[in-house]
């Protein structure tokens, strides 16, 4: 039987901003179900790698393959709502495009985040705001949402309950996930793959492979293996885990 081709690929693809190479002969695909996570330092192209993916910027060279049937749902890093301006959740989801109050319902249900239906935007935390514009990418019905640091400014357990909502996310739906995050912890404890980026993919694979990366280790020093450590010993936290993990 053969696997169904890629959601999306980028080839070779190189981005520049004038004389600066933000992305120099980057390849990533994207298959099915998946959760990738892209992590790598500040100015490392991570956004412009994202924003490239879905169109937002030109490329220099190379090339994007969309499957046919794609569909992006495409959040943010971060949401700029005036406080003067009384808008609620439901009411900012009913100008996401053509919806039905059923599909908003069923995307705040899915995102947990039901109760604030009748909440101000204004009024939101960073962690609630941030599954409200899930709710509102998942609105498109995507088989591939793209998230932009939707973790950025979560405590650790914050973030860990936000990747349990993705593989929710996933599991309902069979969609992939490609974002950037900065908690290598988190990354490499809900990431199925790994890319880690600085104007190039630096190494990527599973986070068993790139956790043990010397290009990994450089980059991220102490914290990468803080990071591998509490991977490797944190996986009893929730009480629920039933994996085969080597705790060793």
């Amino acid at each position: 039987m053969t696997s169904a081709p890629p959601l999306i690929e980028a080839k070779n693809i190189s981005v520049r901003a004038g004389r600066k190479l933000l992305l120099e002969n980057v390849s990533v695909t994207i298959s099915g179900g998946e959760i990738v996570t892209v992590i790598g330092p500040n100015g490392g192209g991570k956004t412009t790698l994202l924003r490239a993916l879905v169109g937002a910027v030109s490329l220099s060279s190379g090339v994007v393959i969309k499957r046919p049937d794609l569909r992006v749902g495409y959040a943010p890093q971060r949401l700029m709502i005036e406080a003067s301006m009384p808008i609620t959740v439901d009411r900012f989801l009913a100008l996401a495009g053509s919806n039905t109050k059923a599909d908003r319902i069923s995307a705040l249900e899915r995102t947990d985040t039901f109760h604030l239906r009748q909440t101000s935007m204004a009024s939101l935390s960073g962690g609630e705001t941030q599954r409200v514009l899930i709710a509102r990418a998942l609105l498109r019905k995507p088989n591939l949402l793209i998230l932009d640091e939707p973790t950025q400014g979560l405590d650790q357990q914050g973030e860990e309950d936000f990747y349990a909502l993705l593989r929710g996310i996933r599991a309902g739906s069979g969609a992939a996930v490609l974002m950037v995050s900065h908690d290598l912890h988190v990354v490499m404890a809900g990431s199925d793959r790994v890319i880690c980026l600085n104007g190039h993919v630096c190494c990527s694979g599973a986070p068993e492979t790139v956790s043990v990366d010397p290009t990994y280790l450089n980059l991220f020093g102490s914290r990468a293996s803080l990071a591998l450590y509490q991977h490797h010993h944190d996986h009893s936290h929730d009480g629920h885990d039933h994996s085969d993990h080597d705790h060793g």
